[in-house]
């Protein structure tokens, strides 16, 4: 039944139907925003990536660049991004730009708050890179632009009810209901990657010891490969002669890459990982209770070898267990792009509401010069 229905009716009677759909406007503006190409900008703690996305979720062209390093001023991971934009506009017609950072935004979508990875202290990103460019410009959390690319183009399409948890170089959160990213009274909601999970654990880069990413990310992965390997530990043969001693050399993709060629260890760090991944989630399900939970970032890569045991972990730990029904738990679909293309998806609704002020104003400037017109006329006939 549609919202705007009995426009026959008095405008007092109609008039709170039409109101109520304000409340649902990030859910259904998606479906009227202009089908224009948009950038997008995954930041995250080791790497920046920009694309050009049209309305459809492709990616028509994609750039990639390393995350300056975190003791430099917040002002060179701003150029960073103005660089890329810039690079891209060269080659398409961009009409708005969306960033989805690795740190809590403000409720209005402006500022940083605090971002663990990166220098980014109350900063006003919004501000700052839209008075460098010359298009509309939209910030929100990474987790969140993950989680709307899924629920818009990928694994969470047609749920209501989803959590997405990106794996990266910590753990990243969102929860979407009903069509609508909850951001919570202040912005900062789905920050699950800080829950602390062990009471005096491994120091996290927040400040607490014992956050859930902690034990569950590709840092905790690599840590602990890292220190079998410094220890020179006989299951950790294997990787030590990869990296040919070098330590420091140990990263997360090639961890991955040795458990899918049957090293023992690796297969044990990614159970591991994934243990820790579903008791965090049976937590989550206690608490939210959504219909189906969307594992993302790159540590995802790992698919089954880190899936497979977070199920399994999911399904002991869950409270009430087998008298509730499960949320599935399904891989993301987009892989390390989601956050991109679902941040150049939401700068589709800042970019119609550019293009009506822009069309408002040169409206404007149409009748001033209508106007001006007849004044002229009208002195000549004098």
């Amino acid at each position: 039944m549609s919202t705007y229905r009995d426009f026959t009716a008095p405008i007092g009677s109609r008039r709170a139907p039409v109101l109520r759909t304000v409340g649902t406007r990030e859910r259904r503006s998606h479906l009227t925003a202009p089908r224009v190409p948009t950038v997008g900008i995954d930041i995250g703690g080791t790497k920046v990536m920009a694309g050009v996305v049209d309305a459809d979720g492709n990616i028509l062209e994609k750039l990639r660049t390393e995350t300056p390093d975190k003791s430099k001023s917040p002002k060179v991971v701003e150029d960073t991004i103005v660089e890329l934009v810039l690079d891209l506009s060269d080659r398409h017609d961009v009409h708005a730009v969306g960033i989805g950072a690795a740190g809590w935004v403000d409720a209005d979508r402006n500022r940083v708050l605090f971002a663990p990875h990166l220098s980014w202290r109350n900063e006003p990103l919004r501000d700052r890179i839209s008075s460098r460019l010359s298009v509309p410009v939209l910030v929100d959390n990474d987790a969140n632009t993950a989680a709307w690319a899924e629920w818009r183009f990928g694994a969470g399409r047609g749920e209501d009810h989803l959590v997405m948890i990106t794996l990266g170089t910590g753990i990243g959160g969102a929860i979407l209901e009903g069509g609508q990213v909850k951001r919570g009274k202040y912005g900062v909601a789905g920050e699950f990657g800080h829950m602390q999970v062990v009471p005096g654990g491994h120091r996290c880069p927040c400040g607490n010891r014992g956050c859930w990413e902690q034990y569950s990310s590709g840092n905790a992965l690599v840590r602990e490969a890292r220190e079998l390997a410094a220890a020179d530990s006989p299951v950790a043969y294997g990787i030590i002669e990869h990296v040919k001693g070098n330590v420091s050399d140990i990263t997360g993709p090639m961890i991955t890459e040795l458990a899918r060629e049957g090293d023992a260890m690796c297969i044990e760090l990614l159970q591991d990982i994934g243990q820790w991944l579903g008791v965090g989630i049976a937590n989550l399900a206690a608490a939210l209770d959504p219909s189906c939970f969307v594992i993302g970032g790159g540590v995802s890569a790992a698919d089954d070898l880190l899936i497979g045991p977070a199920r399994d972990a999911f399904k002991r730990q869950l409270t009430g267990r087998g008298y509730r029904p499960e949320a599935r738990i399904v891989r993301a679909q987009l892989g390390p792009e989601a956050g991109m293309v679902g941040a150049a998806d939401l700068a589709r609704l800042v970019a119609r509401r550019f293009r009506r002020a822009k069309r408002r104003r040169v409206e404007r400037y149409e009748r001033y010069e209508r106007y001006a017109e007849a004044r002229r006329t009208a002195r000549e006939s004098l």
